[in-house]
């Protein structure tokens, strides 16, 4: 049972934030501005979310009165019924108001796949990956644009780098890290046995040059100039316009080539390299802090399995959250809400738990 005074604490600093949303000096301050903006719209949702969740209750409340009544009390137990399996998601609701806006979710998806164990069986299923978050973005009205990519003769990858830009990208995706795992029987296999392939997703959002005030010095960067190929068609292959940054206190390195113009590389090429700095921080800090995400997000180095994919049983295992799935063919043709929100709903879970005292 959610706490309806500690509700109200909550939603009582409403009322300053939308004097704050009106203050010059918060409204001269971009920064500040935007962080006030996100508090007021979660505090909103929040509001909404509590309405609902006690007006259910209230409801439950007056049907369980009725129930015994001699005219209305075969329809007030359907309703009754009705509204007590309805309980759990508006608790939910409220319960993932209660926690704090979190600024990256609404950013930008930097996205990398590449093939682990598998030979070229590994490279399909990293293009049926690429193909599978593509055809889901389609859906939602997300943008997929790809930073650079190195496919093979077989519709796979080697690498393919990309961005999914929309509302509230990187909080879709940020559970996506990790190792994914195929059981299938390869196009290549001419015997028929089922392989065992993997690929590894990396996901982190993009920087934001305002929110992260960020800059890398020239003195850091290590940037070479080379043909592009892949995405573009044959013209793309004729000019030197592909971008490879290497930043070299960390040796962390970012590409791009699929843009015909050298500048336009190099500008996603950078802001590519800083939201992969910017992660690598995050991702220390939060190690060092013990930070429970980091059981959704994966292991440090990214290798952790995290999903199964079985094609014979058309099966879905994500072992993060004990789920399966056995609907695995409009999975890869983009239907990914069932797997995303099971994933959201124990990260909220978790944050909850955490939150709360003892």
């Amino acid at each position: 049972m959610i706490d309806k005074e500690q509700i109200a604490r909550v939603l009582a600093r409403l009322a300053q934030v939308e004097a704050d949303m009106g203050d010059p000096a918060v409204l001269a301050d971009a920064k500040r501005y935007r962080a006030t903006v996100r508090e007021h719209t979660a505090l909103r949702k929040l509001e909404a979310a509590a309405k609902g969740y006690f007006k259910l209750l209230d409801d439950i409340e007056g049907n369980k009165a009725l129930a015994e009544d001699p005219e209305l009390g075969e329809m007030a137990r359907e309703e009754l019924a009705a509204l007590e399996a309805a309980v759990p998601a508006a608790e939910r609701a409220v319960m993932a108001g209660l926690l704090p806006p979190d600024p990256l979710e609404g950013r930008a998806a930097v996205f990398e796949i590449r093939p682990g164990t598998g030979g070229d069986e590994a490279e399909i299923f990293a293009g049926d990956l690429f193909r599978m978050y593509s055809r889901y973005c389609e859906a939602k009205g997300l943008k997929v644009d790809v930073m650079s990519s190195s496919p093979t003769s077989l519709d796979g990858y080697k690498e393919i780098i990309f961005t999914v830009s929309g509302e509230n990208a990187y909080g879709r995706f940020r559970f996506e890290s990790g190792g994914h795992r195929v059981q299938r029987v390869p196009v290549t296999e001419a015997q028929g046995r089922i392989h065992t392939s993997a690929a590894t997703v990396i996901v982190f959002p993009e920087a934001d040059a305002e929110d992260d005030d960020f800059d890398i010095p020239e003195k850091d960067l290590r940037i070479d100039i080379f043909c592009a190929g892949g995405h573009g068609g044959q013209g793309v292959n004729t000019t030197y316009s592909a971008i490879r940054m290497t930043h070299l206190p960390t040796g962390l390195v970012a590409q791009c080539q699929d843009e015909r113009s050298q500048q336009r590389n190099k500008e996603k090429c950078l802001a590519t390299l800083k939201a992969r700095i910017l992660d690598q921080k995050r991702r220390e800090e939060e190690a060092r802090a013990g930070a429970s995400r980091l059981s959704l997000r994966g292991s440090g180095d990214r290798s952790e399995r995290i999903r199964t994919y079985n094609f014979p049983q058309n099966r879905l295992t994500d072992h993060r959250v004990d789920l399966t799935l056995y609907s695995l063919d409009r999975i890869v043709d983009g239907d990914l809400d069932p797997v995303l929100d099971a994933l959201r709903e124990k990260d909220v879970s978790e944050r909850v738990a955490a939150a709360l005292p003892g």
